[in-house]
């Protein structure tokens, strides 16, 4: 099955795709890890986004869809795969239609993991980490157990900057700016099912599992 899963930060999508991945037997595929990954091993798209990056610029569309494409070519891919994050605008999701469509293939369902934007805050400002070992816990659902400091080595646990509210609000501002068209886009093409991201992790992990069990005919 080729899934897209989409949704702001904070709204679960990591913790979804975890179970999805065993679930489904494909790999989740994040433009970070591939950016990550061809930076490290020196491929020619990889240097060429590695230019962009060293100079504090984003790595234009032409170039994430190449790595897109390369990575969807692998072995691991061949039957399915749930991409992350990715696309997060309409020319991305554009790009990725054409990559699927010269491979013979087409996605088969979008994901949208829909939270509110105070439940987000809520959720993104709880957010601590230990920077000594980079254990992370949240406040609401992994808390530590001694308040204020990490369980694995003691050290006081730290806000990070981009976990602070304002940047926080500033983030999902951007978020809703760029993917809020994809939603018209995929709908339009009849790929999107909207998934209750408040109302807990089962009962949002059920009705992603009805979607998926229907557009399998099973």
């Amino acid at each position: 099955m080729r899934l897209v899963l989409l949704g702001a930060p904070g709204c679960g999508k990591g913790t979804h795709s975890a179970w999805m991945v065993e679930a489904l037997r494909t790999p989740q595929v994040s433009t970070g890890d591939i950016l990550r990954g061809a930076v490290a091993a020196g491929t020619e798209l990889g240097r060429r986004a590695k230019a962009f990056m060293d100079a504090g610029q984003l790595v234009p569309d032409e170039v994430i869809l190449g790595l897109v494409r390369d990575r969807l070519r692998e072995a691991d891919a061949a039957r399915g795969f749930i991409l992350d994050g990715f696309p997060r605008t309409i020319p991305q999701a554009q790009g990725l239609e054409t990559i699927l469509t010269d491979q013979g293939t087409r996605l088969d369902r979008v994901i949208r993991i829909e939270v509110g934007r105070d439940e987000l805050v809520r959720r993104l400002t709880a957010r601590r980490v230990c920077p000594a070992c980079h254990a992370v816990y949240n406040l609401d659902f992994r808390p530590p157990q001694r308040a204020g400091a990490c369980d694995a080595c003691g050290t006081a646990l730290v806000q990070r900057d981009d976990d602070r509210e304002a940047t926080v609000v500033r983030r999902l501002e951007v978020y809703e700016e760029q993917t809020a068209p994809l939603v018209d886009y995929y709908s339009q093409r009849g790929l999107l099912t909207g998934v209750d991201g408040e109302q807990g992790y089962a009962a949002a992990r059920a009705q992603i599992e009805r979607a998926l069990r229907v557009e399998s005919g099973r």
